[in-house]
């Protein structure tokens, strides 16, 4: 890239997370393979998938930049919703569908099938956020945009990680 397109971006450091003290109710499991029980997925956990997702421009993750954090993360396990808002760095970032896709891969890799995952622009936060929020909701756009070699590999190379380690041979 020749030029940024927010050179001087503000870092932030990595929070400390926590889980809370109170119990977790395990949800009751039914299927072919047998019932059993299992911990329900929270927006903590979530966090945790999707925090060090590195940012396509600069070489901080999205928490660093503070585009993805826990309060933006709604889960409904029940219902098997996962609902996750972003904001980038400058209202007129052209990177904002390449992390939107990043955080869908991201998901859809670490998360059971069950899962129907949501992504959105943080309301008022870009200037074409109706536009980015239509690609990122279209089913079909998204798995064309995989389709592309170069796409998905710049999706991977988010996916890889501060240091480098990752999914990065992995297919949506």
């Amino acid at each position: 890239m020749d030029e940024l397109i927010n050179p001087n971006p503000v870092v932030h450091e990595r929070r400390a997370t926590q889980r809370s003290s109170k119990p977790i109710q395990k949800q009751p499991v039914d299927s072919a393979l047998g019932s059993g029980e299992r911990e329900p997925i929270d927006a903590l956990e979530i966090f945790e998938h999707i925090r060090d997702i590195n940012d396509p421009e600069h070489p901080y993750t999205l928490e660093q930049l503070n585009v993805v954090s826990e309060d933006m993360i709604e889960v409904d396990d029940v219902r098997g919703r996962v609902s996750v808002q972003f904001t980038p760095t400058v209202a007129h970032c052209s990177m904002a569908t390449l992390i939107g896709l990043s955080l869908r891969v991201k998901l859809w890799r670490s998360l059971p099938p069950r899962f129907k995952v949501d992504i959105k622009l943080s309301p008022g936060s870009h200037s074409s956020e109706a536009a980015v929020n239509k690609q990122l909701g279209d089913k079909e756009r998204v798995a064309a945009a995989l389709e592309n070699p170069n796409l998905l590999a710049m999706v991977n190379k988010c996916l890889a990680g501060p240091a480098g380690a990752g999914a990065a041979g992995v297919a949506p």
